[in-house]
């Protein structure tokens, strides 16, 4: 599913329009990117969280000669799935 999937879906199971579906989605996105570059965490209960997490220095090697080199270290957007979240991807037998 794309972007445009969704807008559809959420507009559909909302009853409003797809503009309306459209604007509140992208407000959502650019609400929880800005907070979880802020180095807030978003938590959504049953959904999940999305927070930054930082990435320590490594030693990796380049694919085409071999060759040892130092990845530095980052930050990098994460998401941890929530409870319900997974139990509706996996159910328990």
């Amino acid at each position: 599913m794309n972007k445009g999937e969704l807008i559809d879906a959420v507009a559909d199971r909302a009853d409003v329009t797809k503009k309306q579906a459209e604007a509140v989605i992208s407000a959502t996105i650019e609400t929880i990117m800005e907070a979880v570059s802020g180095d807030d965490k978003v938590t959504l209960v049953g959904f999940g969280s999305f927070e930054a997490r930082d990435r320590k220095a490594r030693e990796g090697r380049n694919p085409k000669t071999n060759e040892k080199m130092l990845i530095p270290a980052t930050r990098v957007p994460a998401f941890s799935a929530g409870k319900l979240f997974k139990e509706k991807v996996a159910p328990k037998s």
